[in-house]
């Protein structure tokens, strides 16, 4: 259920309320019908920053549909090496440079595309999966896209564990993904050279061909919102507050100065949003779909977890007040489209 705030131009004394009247947290101030019977009944509600359930008429319109959605193969293995001497590499043909792209590692069917380069849209600072030969770690890092040349190289940070610098060889080659607005990227790469000065950073060979496909069901831009969050499935754990960092119809990135449950887990969130001028309070169910974390810290220096989440049993008021707040911001600050 969505709330909207009350007014004091909303509320009078006398006049029985034509809605049921909730603070913040949705607990009922004053049923549907109640009657304000003195000032300082009037008073205590305005403090309490009274809200009725916001309802959308029949018939009024709404955004358009996000595009459909796409199911991601699997990401193949790299055949592991018996020893990490590199050879000479090989001219290798644009067809065997092929990579598949997932997020997930889940196996389904969906269709990839060739893209040129500059669809992915980058910019200096990016965030970038790197996946290192299978010999060396089974896992994904994360590093920074310091700068490229177009068709001669790209340099990004090196990838670290533990503190300590991957060991990557030069002449190894490794996958790249990126996820940028709907769509995921991902194209194979040689580690050209190793760069320890002035800092730890990777030259990397500059793709010849790029796969992509939708990922996201609808459009996601930037956001800076509170959240109070729940773990409806660990009931014992204490409630936590959480950023939004970025937000969509389906769902966000949550960050939190703690882990805020496991993967699978349910979370109950409230926040509040502003949709033409209006606050609308927001209580929403979702399921943690991944949780990790980088370099990133909050305003003291603490470092933040990530938490990618999907919202469940949506309702359809809620489900309007996200698009349209997202297309208004789509349009307002394009700027912020992630």
């Amino acid at each position: 259920m969505s709330l909207i705030a009350l007014t004091q131009e909303d509320l009078e004394l006398g006049v029985p309320v034509p809605w049921t009247v909730y603070d913040q947290f949705h607990n009922v101030l004053l049923p549907e019908g109640g009657v304000i019977g003195s000032l300082d009944q009037l008073l205590s509600l305005l403090a309490a920053n009274p809200c009725r359930e916001l309802t959308w008429e029949q018939g009024a319109s709404a955004p358009p549909p996000p595009p459909v959605d796409i199911p991601f193969p699997a990401a193949p293995a790299v055949t592991p090496a018996s020893t990490r001497i590199i050879p000479p590499a090989a001219p290798v043909a644009a067809s065997e440079q092929r990579v598949e792209i997932t997020p997930t590692g889940k196996p389904g069917s969906g269709q990839q595309e060739t893209y040129p380069f500059e669809a992915m849209k980058l910019k200096v600072g990016d965030r970038l999966q790197l996946q290192p030969p299978q010999q060396l770690s089974a896992e994904r890092y994360v590093v920074r896209l310091l700068g490229y040349l177009n068709n001669v190289s790209l340099l990004v940070t090196s990838p670290f564990e533990n503190g300590l610098r991957l060991g990557l060889m030069e002449g190894e080659k490794v996958v790249v993904r990126i996820f940028a607005a709907q769509n995921a990227f991902g194209f194979t790469s040689t580690v050209e050279k190793i760069c320890k000065l002035p800092f730890d950073y990777l030259h990397l060979s500059f793709p010849s061909e790029v796969q992509g496909m939708v990922i996201r069901k609808s459009p996601r831009v930037r956001a800076r919102i509170i959240a109070a969050v729940g773990n409806t499935t660990q009931a014992t754990t204490e409630n936590a507050s959480g950023l939004i960092a970025n937000l969509s119809a389906t769902g966000a990135m949550l960050d939190a100065r703690r882990s805020l449950g496991n993967k699978g887990d349910l979370l109950r969130l409230a926040f509040r949003v502003n949709l033409h001028k209006i606050d609308a309070y927001l209580s929403i169910n979702a399921a943690i779909r991944a949780i990790f974390a980088d370099e990133a810290m909050d305003a003291k220096g603490a470092p933040l977890i990530h938490h990618g989440i999907e919202f469940v049993d949506l309702q359809p008021n809620d489900s309007v007040i996200l698009q349209s707040m997202i297309y208004q911001q789509m349009i307002e600050e394009p700027h912020t489209l992630v």
